[in-house]
């Protein structure tokens, strides 16, 4: 954070030529600033440069106020708080006021007297863009006098009349005048209390224990919606809605690999000195095409939505497995593989809600499920021509057996590799590495994925899973 200015009076801010602007205009010149320097506006935002991110550059050079609708994970809450950058980095404010009070147009009684008082000798105190920002969470419990303000009766206690200004204790709402308020998922609010704020955003007038109190509030109100509470938790008041004059419709990344642009992005990897963290770019793949597949699978409700965060918590699930298996057997490389898809159940349990439609089946059958096609999905974009595989199902056929887990140490698959034909050479192709680690992963992507296509058999053990001669999968 850079030093404000050295300005401490009125007087001296007028010297200086400070000129006084609103809040949309200082968030609309700030914006054609960046637009003229080609300045990204939202960083570590992907997929919205061509849908998401226009609509919301139109609706700031009008002025308007912003609602936008997106199931969850679709990055609404980054997007809001972005646009706090837009903001001037220090703005003058009457010193003490509880509304950062503009020096030049007071809205508050305790600004207006402090002016009055004491005109240019008025001190002035410099806030800072990130303090120009107020976020709250809608829950039904919320009150007028969270939002609004109510009576402080410590204040009535001191002398003060009921009917006085200064015997009120403001809400979040005035708290953010000349910034920027934030309602995430705006329809869990009362209607009364949308009401109360839709009078706010129009008509500036509040009225707080019968008393009506004038406050021009200079502030952009922003919210958050999913557009399913509409129909179940709740629902926005015709007259708030149409206050918001821009709607902005979020959606999720169209493309496997800006979800994994994203999750790479995003993702914490767990590391431990002395170890190597390595993820084969088909079991990234695979962690995408998870996500996609529940996004459009009957038995997940899609009007939930399926978050990105699910993809993120799978991609740390599998480092976190690998991880912890090179712990236990002494190597000196994580690598990820097939066996390390069962860790996921505890990572995509909590991400999806299910359809009661789907209630024949358990939801572990139905991940699992959705892990089979993710992985055949993936398998047959990245496998080769079935011929460079047939040797392999021909050791198979010829009485080769595997048994797989979790913790099997990554040498025993490259001892056994080469006792058969072909499977160094395909493994090689997808590990990119030779490390009995990257190995040991593209052979179990190998394995599985001959079984997905009906060229394996696989038998579930306590321990894993076991490989052998051809059959149909399970």
């Amino acid at each position: 954070m850079s030093d404000h200015p050295a300005i401490k009076t009125f007087g001296e801010l007028k010297q200086a030529g400070y000129r006084q602007r609103g809040v949309r205009e200082e968030i609309r010149l700030n914006l054609l600033s960046s637009l003229r320097s080609r300045k990204p506006l939202f960083s570590g935002i992907h997929g919205y440069e061509d849908s998401v991110i226009p609509a919301i550059e139109n609706a700031l050079l009008c002025g308007q106020d912003l609602l936008f609708l997106g199931e969850r994970g679709q990055g609404k809450s980054r997007l809001i708080r972005a646009l706090v950058q837009l903001l001037d980095e220090w703005v003058p404010e009457v010193a003490g006021s509880e509304v950062h009070d503009d020096p030049f147009a007071p809205v508050s009684a305790y600004g207006k007297t402090a002016i009055l008082q004491h005109g240019d000798d008025t001190e002035i105190h410099w806030v800072h863009r990130d303090e120009r920002f107020g976020e709250k969470l809608a829950t039904p419990d919320v009150s007028t006098a969270d939002l609004i303000g109510d009576v402080d009766p410590m204040k009535v206690v001191e002398g003060r009349s009921l009917s006085d200004e200064l015997t009120m204790h403001f809400g979040l709402l005035p708290r953010t005048n000349r910034g920027i308020f934030c309602i995430n998922e705006l329809p869990d609010l009362t209607e009364k209390i949308q009401v109360a704020l839709f009078n706010v955003m129009e008509e500036r007038d509040v009225q707080i224990k019968g008393y009506r109190v004038r406050l021009p509030l200079d502030v952009v109100v922003v919210a958050s919606a999913n557009p399913e509470d509409y129909t179940s938790r709740g629902r926005i008041v015709t007259p708030l809605k149409d206050r918001y004059a821009a709607q902005i419709r979020t959606h999720y990344p169209k493309t496997r690999e800006l979800e994994l642009e994203i999750v790479e992005q995003e993702a914490e990897v767990a590391g431990v000195e002395g170890i190597e963290t390595f993820i084969p770019d088909f079991m990234k793949r695979i962690v995408a095409e998870l996500t996609f597949q529940a996004r459009t699978s009957p038995d997940i409700s899609q009007a939930s939505g399926v978050s990105v965060r699910l993809s993120i918590a799978n991609y740390e699930t599998l480092a976190a497995n690998a991880l912890r298996r090179a712990l236990y057997n002494g190597d000196g490389q994580a690598v990820p593989r097939i066996s390390d898809l069962g860790a996921l159940n505890a990572s995509i349990a909590g991400k999806l809600e299910f359809e009661y439609a789907a209630s024949s089946r358990s939801e572990g059958e139905i991940i699992e499920e959705l892990l089979k096609r993710a992985t055949r999905t993936v398998f047959d974009q990245l496998a080769d021509s079935p011929e460079v595989y047939q040797p392999i199902v021909d050791a198979f056929n010829q009485g080769w057996m595997v048994e797989i887990t979790d913790m099997t140490p990554a040498r025993e698959f490259v001892e056994g590799m080469d006792k058969i034909g072909g499977l160094r050479e395909a493994a090689m192709k997808l590990a990119g590495g030779d490390s009995p680690a990257r190995l040991s992963s593209a052979i179990e992507f190998i394995f599985e994925g001959l079984h997905l296509s009906n060229k394996l058999n696989k038998t579930s053990t306590e321990q894993g899973a076991m490989y052998g001669e051809g059959g149909s999968p399970e």
